[in-house]
């Protein structure tokens, strides 16, 4: 037990240990970063980091922040925690977005783009490439929530924001250890910049005791896994298409998804809420979604699944949906 399991304190006092350095160093090099800072969580991370990111004291004038509608609702409170501007563009809709950039192109106030890139609630995937050349070409800073993508996609497992040279534009990207790497915590990557400004400014990194060493420790070992499991992530996918299948054969509706998170959307709150039920009833557990969660008449089942669940699992599901 080399660090104990208490952290005592914040890192900025006692709290700090090599361990944290060290997986800070490694998640900035399968990030492709300068440098990286470990948060609590992953809400704590979006509330506070995106908020300070966005302080007009700082900026010398209230920001403008182009927000996919569907984000999370971390992201959403840390805009109106900031005060900045909102305006949200259709859900994954680059031809809106490029739309509004163009109608303030001559509002010389810092602009923003804030986006998941796998979003939590859907299982899309924001088009990287297009997003990233209209941060580039408006001069807007890309904030990216990468929460469902770590360790499921992307360069070696890493993340889609691996699969594009984000050094060309300011940036940040944030992830977390409570998905993927089945832990918990989470961290943002980028430039040493910013993360000297988070370290002064962060509230939540500032007053927060640090996470346990042995959290850090199990993280830093499930990281470290990501690269060798490719086969893993293959046949993750190809559950993952079959499911989503075997639901539209059989009309349900799974939106635009395409990874491992499917949504079956059932509009009404009471008609999910009674599918639970029942699905509990036969040993099958799955989430109820519904507003303010996701926008009204789009309550949903949310499947989540993982390398583990075998035909036999995903069968009974289909076959327990068909009676419900």
């Amino acid at each position: 037990m080399q660090f104990g399991v208490g952290s005592t304190g914040s890192r900025l006092l006692s709290g700090n240990k090599k361990i944290f350095e060290d997986f800070e160093i490694q998640i900035a090099q399968d990030k492709k970063t300068e440098t990286s800072l470990i948060l609590n969580s992953g809400f704590q991370g979006n509330v506070t980091v995106l908020a300070s990111l966005l302080d007009q004291s700082v900026l010398g004038n209230k920001p403008i922040v182009f927000f996919d509608k569907l984000n999370h609702a971390s992201l959403y409170q840390a805009v109106f925690l900031s005060g900045a501007e909102l305006v949200r563009y259709r859900h994954n809709d680059m031809d809106h977005l490029s739309s509004l950039l163009a109608k303030f192109k001559n509002d010389l106030r810092p602009k923003f783009i804030v986006t998941e890139t796998i979003f939590g609630m859907d299982g899309d995937i924001v088009p990287i490439e297009e997003i990233f050349t209209l941060s580039k070409e408006h001069g807007a800073f890309l904030y990216l929530d990468e929460a469902h993508a770590t360790g499921v996609i992307g360069d070696r497992g890493y993340g889609l924001s691996t699969n594009i040279n984000l050094q060309e534009i300011p940036h940040l990207v944030l992830g977390t250890f409570s998905k993927a790497l089945g832990c918990f915590g989470a961290y943002v990557a980028c430039s040493k910049v910013i993360k000297n400004y988070l370290i002064n400014k962060c509230a939540g990194f500032i007053y927060s005791t640090s996470l346990s060493p042995i959290t850090i420790g199990a993280a830093a070992k499930a990281w470290s896994l990501v690269p060798y499991l490719s086969d893993q992530r293959r046949t993750l996918c190809f559950k993952a298409a079959n499911l989503r299948d075997n639901l539209k054969i059989s009309g349900f509706d799974t939106g635009d998804s395409t990874m491992h998170i499917i949504p079956i959307i059932l509009s009404d709150e009471d008609t999910v809420m009674n599918a639970k039920a029942k699905l509990l009833e036969q040993g099958i557990v799955v989430s109820a979604i519904r507003p303010p969660t996701v926008p009204p008449g789009t309550s949903r089942l949310r499947v989540a699944l993982n390398v583990n669940h075998s035909e036999e699992n995903i069968d009974r599901l289909m076959h327990v949906l068909k009676q419900v």
